[in-house]
């Protein structure tokens, strides 16, 4: 039986290295003077079925990507590791397991960590948490549980609990605990990077009650923590969103992932827009000897940076939700701006970002003679895509009877909205 594995695992590998010959990635441009001495990559939620499908080839493309940004980087060319937070796979079956390591064995450089973490959710869904944690461990020969050291930085990684029927067991908790409190004894001024699927409840864009995928697990722990730096998946929210960096007691950070984007508008949750399996995205995250810390966020499919954060110390809290808001300005149409209506349709130009923040959203409203804003109308501008439309069209809905003045706002993350063109 091993030896059908093992022959199986090398047809995979070498279909996957057919497949990456086809990607040809192109660095982004550099944002700035910054020399690293430690450089990763992280993702999640790829959702491999089986070998030579599209998330396989993302898989491919990112690293490769990962490594034309560092051999770019005259000073530091080195890519250290290549991390994943859990969902490796789309229904946890041996054949999605083994097309991901094939994926990932097709481009890795010697050099190179590879580490990943397991979920309940999908990695687990056709094995049970058991069998899936030990075929993984089989195959990878990694544990689903993890504290590497890279570069003089702790790397700590928790995958669900062999335990049927939890996501983390208390073991799991203590043991966390037990290597913070050993990262920190280390050098208490370094980032400590911490890994795991479900985002911790009520920090990140997507974790809220409301969202519904964060998971109080870890936060009491993390808290005592602020050199941490939590990376977690599993809701798929647009990684350069403002709101997919969040500060408090620690630094957590979403990773997107490399299969389909969503988001929550209004009271609306799992918003799927048009073109959102197409989303694809991941962290190029940066130290330098200083303990700065440098995230970059890349669109795959464009290959460019979507947004830039720098942290002078893993205690710095410029991206805590307080000074985001301080910063947060109104987006601004252009002088002149003007609405086109066809039918039951406006289109309009684009409005200007003022605070570097992704423009979320556009609103029409309908204006009655007592001055009565009545919705009719909202899109999304692609904002999580690097090329943005230049122009927008918004369907318009529930037009009351009578006359009236249609407005449109454009507004950011944070709900602040421009001032209106009518």
């Amino acid at each position: 039986m091993n030896s059908i594995v093992a022959f199986f695992l090398s047809f995979l590998t070498f279909l996957a290295s057919i497949t990456s010959v086809f990607v040809t990635p192109e660095a982004p441009a550099d944002t700035g003077e910054f020399t690293p001495v430690m450089r990763f990559i992280i993702s999640s939620d790829s959702h491999v079925a089986t070998v030579g499908d599209t998330q396989t080839t993302r898989i491919e493309k990112m690293i490769k990507l990962g490594y034309d940004i560092a051999e770019k980087d005259e000073e530091y060319n080195k890519l250290d590791a290549v991390l994943m937070a859990g969902d490796l796979t789309d229904d946890g079956t041996k054949l999605g397991f083994a097309s991901f390591k094939a994926a990932q064995d097709a481009v890795l450089k010697d050099g190179t960590k590879a580490l990943s973490v397991i979920a309940k959710s999908h990695d687990s869904s056709s094995m049970g948490n058991t069998a899936a944690g030990e075929y993984f461990t089989q195959i990878t020969g990694q544990p689903t549980d993890f504290h590497e050291v890279i570069n003089g930085f702790h790397f700590i990684g928790i995958s669900v609990t062999a335990t049927s029927g939890e996501h983390y067991s208390q073991y799991q908790k203590d043991w966390l605990k037990e290597q913070l409190d050993a990262a920190v004894k280390d050098d208490p001024l370094k980032p400590i990077f911490v890994v795991h699927h479900e985002h911790v409840s009520n920090t990140v864009y997507g974790s809220s009650d409301f969202e519904g995928w964060g998971m109080p697990d870890f936060r009491d722990i993390l808290e005592k923590y602020p050199q941490v730096v939590d990376f977690s998946g599993h809701s798929h929210y647009p990684i350069n969103d403002a709101r997919s960096i969040w500060q408090g007691g620690f630094t957590a950070v979403g990773t997107g992932g490399l299969y389909y984007v969503e988001l929550t508008v209004d009271d609306e949750r799992t918003v799927h827009p048009q073109g959102h399996k197409k989303v694809a995205s991941f962290w190029v995250v940066e130290v330098d000897a200083n303990n700065r810390i440098r995230l970059r966020a890349v669109d795959l499919g464009a290959e460019e940076y979507l947004c830039e954060y720098n942290l002078n110390t893993p205690f710095d809290r410029s991206y805590s939700r307080a000074a985001q808001l301080l910063r947060s300005r109104k987006p601004e149409f252009k002088a002149g701006t003007t609405l086109y209506i066809k039918g039951k349709k406006v289109t309009f130009a684009a409005a200007e970002s003022k605070d570097g923040m992704p423009i979320f959203m556009y609103r029409a409203y309908a204006v009655d003679a007592e001055g009565n804003r009545i919705p009719v109308g909202k899109t999304l501008p692609e904002y999580y895509n690097y090329d943005v439309p230049d122009t927008v069209t918004i369907k318009l809905e529930n037009l009351p009877d009578g006359d009236y003045v249609l407005e449109v706002v454009a507004e950011n993350c944070f709900g602040m909205q421009s001032d209106p063109i009518k």
